[in-house]
């Protein structure tokens, strides 16, 4: 695709401007770093572009501190003090998501999963937010917490132009097959293959 042109164009009856402003459906998989935080690149722009963002970490421990979230919230916070940017919102499965006010771990990950699986549904639903990060959502797919087929159905029929970006290994067929745009992360060399820990900055 030189210089944003796309190769193909099909006789779908559609301007050039509706084609290029449909919602995408993008997967970010594969055994390599570097999906999530192509995600976040992503969800930076749609920012940018004063897109409301909704980020749902489906398996990261709520003690774990990355880097993205501290910057989205100050993100959100420089949206609602001064309306720049788009809204914000930050969610993460071991807090017990916040719509539910739990505190401390969710005992029963897979109910956890479901249950935030259900309240994106929703929101795509009634169109909450413009642009979604479902990180490491493949992982419950894989587990058979959440319903694979249900998931492809609901972001298929998804109203709008609500954007999503989906991340974790070993994403689903299904998904693969529902998604407009898929990139794998194949791992070519790994600090830690030299025996060498994360360290901050660049992984938190």
């Amino acid at each position: 695709m030189p210089q944003g042109v796309p190769e193909n164009v099909p006789a779908d009856g559609l301007t050039t401007r509706q084609r290029r402003n449909q919602p995408v459906l993008a997967v970010h998989t594969g055994p390599g770093k570097g999906k999530s935080t192509a995600a976040f690149g992503m969800a930076l722009r749609a920012w940018n572009q004063g897109f409301d963002v909704g980020v749902f970490q489906f398996v990261k421990s709520a003690k774990w501190k990355v880097g993205e979230e501290a910057a989205f919230r100050a993100l959100g916070e420089l949206h609602t003090t001064g309306g720049v940017g788009g809204a914000v919102e930050w969610h993460k499965m071991g807090e017990g998501w916040s719509w539910t006010r739990k505190h401390g771990t969710e005992e029963d990950h897979a109910a956890a999963a479901a249950e935030g699986w259900q309240e994106i549904a929703r929101r795509l639903a009634a169109e909450t937010h413009r642009f979604y990060v479902l990180d490491e959502f493949t992982y419950p797919l894989k587990w058979g917490w959440v319903d694979t087929e249900e998931v492809v159905e609901v972001l298929r029929t998804r109203p709008g132009n609500q954007h999503v970006v989906i991340t974790g290994r070993d994403a689903p067929q299904a998904l693969i097959d529902a998604a407009d745009l898929v990139t794998e992360m194949t791992k070519i060399k790994h600090p830690m293959d030299a025996g060498r820990k994360g360290q901050r900055g660049i992984e938190w």
